[in-house]
């Protein structure tokens, strides 16, 4: 259907529009239907939008100004190592907003975006619960608490040779050694 969407988005996208006619046609529906694909997809793609706006009978420019608004929701696909720096209270007194720079500077694209190898997404989130560690940061489901400035470059390092090491692996394995 879109070029880049990827085979499992476009089957995601086929049964958001089966659970789309579930839903009624009342403007009411916008948050929850956007929800609902952010849910399947992990972000709003454009064409679900349009979707969504054909759906409840709306324009575009609706749905779009409405997804944009909050802040829960994703423009685009997540990294398969997504980077959430936080910035709640005790994190950000303790520069957290430094280590979200650190991070941007270091994977070449600003919160909200995701590197062209699809490895890393950066997310600025308020709070993860862990504010005794703070500044903290997630990769994936990992808490990296007391964080430094000095530790970026080496997180961002260890996941890619991580990658590298499994990649090794399933080729020792595919040729039968």
């Amino acid at each position: 259907m879109i070029a880049d969407l990827s085979a499992d988005e476009e089957k995601i996208l086929n049964d958001v529009k089966i659970r789309l006619a579930k839903y009624g046609k009342e403007r009411g529906q916008l948050i929850p239907i956007l929800q609902m694909i952010q849910d399947k997809l992990a972000y709003l793609p454009h064409i679900t939008m349009e979707m969504v706006a054909q759906h409840l009978d709306i324009p575009p420019s609706e749905v779009f100004g409405v997804a944009t608004f909050y802040n829960q929701f994703r423009f685009n696909p997540p990294g398969r190592n997504p980077v959430k720096v936080c910035l709640g209270t005790a994190c950000h007194v303790r520069g957290g907003d430094i280590i979200l720079e650190n991070f941007e500077r270091k994977l070449e694209i600003k919160e909200g975006e995701t590197t062209s190898d699809k490895e890393f997404s950066i997310e600025r989130v308020a709070c993860v619960g862990c504010c005794a560690l703070a500044p903290v940061t997630l990769i994936g489901e990992t808490v990296h608490g007391n964080m430094a400035p000095s530790k970026v470059e080496g997180l961002v390092m260890r996941v890619q040779i991580e990658k590298e090491m499994k990649e090794r692996e399933k080729q020792k394995n595919e040729s039968g050694q």
